[in-house]
C-alpha cells in the first residue's frame, strides 16, 4: 500500500522553513533539468542527458532526511540526487559543459559527478554500479562504529542485476546501515518492468535477504521523507538495511532525443496529473502556511540561481590539452595508462 500525507499533517509535524526548503529544492531540480536540456540544444553541453523530470520528490525526500555525514551513490539519472544532497548547480552546470571548474574538472560530465565533501560518492553510468559502493561504505561505518548511513539510489531495472542481489545478501547477513532506494519509474531504458520482472512490487525481494521492504508513493515528498527517516533509525540502531521502493515516473525519455516508442502519450499524461511539485505546492497553500506569493518568490529565486549557474559555465575555462591525463591512474611499471 502506498503511504501519503495530508495538508493538516504539514502544520502538526513540520517547520515552515523545512517545508519551504522541500519545495524550493524540488523546484530547483526541475528547473535545472529543463535548463540543462535547453543548454544542450544550444550547444553549451555536449553528450547525453538523462533527465529526472517528474522524479524530484524521491531525491529531495531522501536527501533531506540525511545528515551531512551520511552518503549516497547515484545513477545515470542523478542530477536531482546531487542537488538534493547539497550540490551547487553552478559547479554542476560547469561539469555538464565540460569546464575546468566543474565538480570533476569537466572530465566526468553528466554521468559521473562526485563530491566526497558532500557525501556524494558519485553518479554512475553502470546500471546498479552504485549499489555495492554504498554497501561498502556502510560496512566501513559499521566497522568504525559510526552512526552514519549510506543510501544507494537505483532504478527498477537494477533489481535484476547481480550487484543488487549480492549487495543485498551481504547487507542482510551483516546488518549494514544501508538503505536500498529504488526509484521505480516502470521502465528500464525502453523496456517496461512487466516484460522483464515477474512481480509487481519489487520491495518484496527484501524478504529474501532478511530485512524490510517498504513501498511508498514516490510523488509524495513527505511520504518519502518519513519512510527514509524510519529506515535511518533502524540502521542507526544496528538493525540493518531497508529496501524502499518509490513508485514514480519520468516525464521525458530515457535520454534527450529518445523517440519513446515504448509508451503512450496517454500514459505520460496520466502521470503528469500526479506531478510531485504541483501536488506539494497545493498542499502547502491548503495548509495555510504559504500563499501564491510565497511560491512565486521561491520559484523566482531558483530561476535567478540557474541564470547565474549558466553564466558561470559559459565563462568558465575549458580544460587544457596538456592536462588530459591529470588525475588518471597509471601503471608506470608496465607503461600503461588507464
Amino acid at each position: 500500500m502506498l503511504t501519503g500525507s495530508e495538508p493538516k499533517k504539514l502544520i502538526e509535524m513540520y517547520e515552515p522553513g523545512f517545508l519551504a526548503e522541500l519545495f524550493r529544492r524540488m523546484t530547483l531540480i526541475r528547473e535545472f533539468e529543463l535548463r540543462a536540456i535547453e543548454e544542450r540544444r544550444g550547444g553549451l553541453i555536449p553528450g547525453f542527458i538523462h533527465s529526472c523530470v517528474g522524479q524530484e520528490a524521491t531525491a529531495v525526500g531522501v536527501c533531506l532526511a540525511l545528515t551531512s555525514e551520511d552518503v549516497i551513490t547515484s545513477t545515470h539519472r542523478g542530477h536531482g540526487h546531487l542537488i538534493a544532497k547539497g550540490g551547487d548547480p553552478k559547479y554542476m552546470m560547469a561539469e555538464l559543459a565540460a569546464r575546468s571548474p566543474g565538480y570533476c574538472k569537466g572530465r566526468g560530465g553528466s554521468l559521473h559527478i562526485a563530491d566526497f565533501s558532500l557525501g556524494i560518492l558519485g553518479a554512475n553510468g553502470i546500471v546498479g554500479g552504485g549499489i555495492p559502493m554504498a554497501t561498502g561504505a556502510a560496512l566501513g561505518f559499521q566497522m568504525r562504529k559510526e552512526k552514519r548511513v549510506a543510501v544507494a539510489f537505483f532504478g527498477d531495472g537494477a533489481t535484476n542485476e547481480g550487484t543488487f542481489h549480492e549487495a543485498a545478501n551481504q547487507a542482510g547477513v551483516w546488518k549494514l546501515p544501508v538503505i536500498f532506494f529504488c526509484e521505480n519509474n516502470l521502465y528500464g531504458e525502453g523496456t517496461a518492468m512487466r516484460r522483464c520482472t515477474p512481480i509487481d512490487d519489487l520491495a518484496i525481494r527484501a524478504q529474501s535477504y532478511g530485512f524490510p521492504g517498504v513501498i511508498v508513493d514516490g510523488n509524495d515528498v513527505l511520504a518519502v521523507y518519513e519512510a527514509v527517516k524510519t529506515a535511518i533509525i533502524r540502521a542507526n540502531n544496528g538493525e540493518g538495511p531497508t529496501f524502499i521502493e518509490a513508485k514514480t515516473y519520468r516525464y521525458r525519455g530515457h535520454y534527450e532525443g529518445d523517440p519513446q516508442v515504448y509508451r503512450t502519450q496517454e500514459e505520460i499524461q496520466s502521470w503528469m496529473k500526479k506531478d510531485p511539485i504541483i501536488a506539494f505546492k497545493k498542499k502547502l497553500i491548503e495548509s495555510g502556511l504559504f500563499d501564491d506569493g510565497d511560491m512565486e518568490e521561491m520559484q523566482g529565486s531558483v530561476i535567478m540561481q540557474l541564470d547565474e549557474a549558466v553564466a558561470f559555465a559559459v565563462n568558465a575555462e575549458k580544460p587544457a590539452t596538456e592536462d588530459a591525463l591529470a588525475g588518471v591512474y597509471a601503471d608506470t611499471h608496465n607503461g600503461l595508462v588507464f
